[in-house]
């Protein structure tokens, strides 16, 4: 399966994101931005991102996933 894919899924079910899923195999990371970050506590991020690629980790494709998950304006400060 394609990790464009799984970018995709991301940035369709979460509004604003920009998406970035990398890996080999049945490991992966994604990078997410979006403004629907703000105000939310990392595990509430986490959990937007997992549910939107929840079908494929029932399913094995996705086996590990490390997420990074920030708002535009923590991207900026980030440098």
């Amino acid at each position: 399966m394609r990790m464009d894919f799984f970018s995709d899924l991301v940035e369709k079910e979460i509004d604003g994101a920009s998406a970035d899923v990398t890996g080999d195999g049945s490991k992966f990371e994604a990078r997410v931005v979006s403004e629907q970050f703000e105000g939310l506590s990392t595990i509430k991020r986490h959990k937007l991102v997992y549910a939107a690629l929840d079908e494929h980790i029932k399913t094995g494709a996705i086996h590990a996933l490390s997420i990074k998950a920030h708002t535009p304006q923590e991207v900026a400060e980030q440098g």
